[in-house]
């Protein structure tokens, strides 16, 4: 901006004037925004003192300063894009539109910004953070809370089975159950159990055999032994029969 144009800027703003319109405080429906006062006894359209002026020729700006931004550049409403390729960066500023979305304001703004446009009104865009579904935390939270109920009744659960440990323990030592002990084991395979019943049999009648041999002497000593022993037995009794001196009818 140069010189002479700050100048007229400054000029404007002393030489400019507020025009508000009649009765704008006595109604709160009425805003400060200029109407041209039409009636008949209106006391602004007359002029009286103190009912404020009217806009005339001599509270102009100057042309060359006229409708510019006190920034020193002329404002243009910007929508698209598109919008932007027929500006010029030295002399215009851009005022994005206020329908403008947050995503669709940051790629004009970033777009503006780097081909050397003055933005008016730009605006910081925080970034969404994109959070986790809340079903999954819920879930958690709850397993959490269902362990915690869990470690808390767990010192009643041990009370209890310590408790009852007891009465286990007596009726356990009266009465113990007897495992089956005569369970045949299931051969493995057909072949093995085969070769179990071969090397089986000569076993068989080698013990049988020998069984035999050791049978046979001792049936002869008891034999042997038998006749050896009555005699004995006779005696014993001829003696008794002496002492007491009675004889038995034969």
């Amino acid at each position: 901006m140069t010189t002479e144009t700050k100048r007229l800027i400054r000029v404007r703003t002393e030489k400019g004037a507020v025009f508000k319109r009649d009765g704008f405080g006595k109604k709160k429906q009425l805003s400060d925004s200029w109407r041209k006062p039409r009636g008949q006894h209106n006391k602004q359209r007359e002029q009286k003192k103190a009912k404020g002026n009217l806009p005339k020729p001599g509270f102009g700006s100057p042309v060359a300063v006229r409708g510019m931004h006190p920034s020193g550049f002329f404002e243009v409403l910007v929508f698209t894009e598109k919008d932007l390729e027929t500006l010029d960066a030295k002399t215009q500023a851009i005022r994005l539109s206020a329908g403008l979305g947050d995503r669709k304001r940051k790629i004009l703004q970033e777009k503006a910004l780097s081909s050397g446009f003055k933005i008016l009104n730009i605006r910081v865009i925080k970034e969404r953070v994109t959070e986790e579904t809340p079903s999954k935390p819920e879930k958690e939270a709850s397993k959490v809370k269902k362990d915690t109920k869990s470690t808390k009744k767990e010192p009643s659960v041990k009370k209890s089975i310590s408790k009852a440990e007891p009465a286990k323990k007596k009726g356990a030592d009266e009465k113990k159950p007897v495992k089956a002990t005569g369970l045949k084991a299931k051969p493995a395979d057909k072949e093995t159990a085969k070769k179990e019943e071969k090397a089986a049999k000569p076993k068989a009648k080698a013990a049988a055999k020998t069984s035999g041999q050791k049978s046979a002497p001792v049936k002869a000593e008891k034999k042997s032994i038998a006749p050896a022993e009555k005699p004995k037995a006779e005696n014993a009794k001829a003696k008794k029969k002496s002492s007491s001196g009675v004889k038995k009818n034969d």
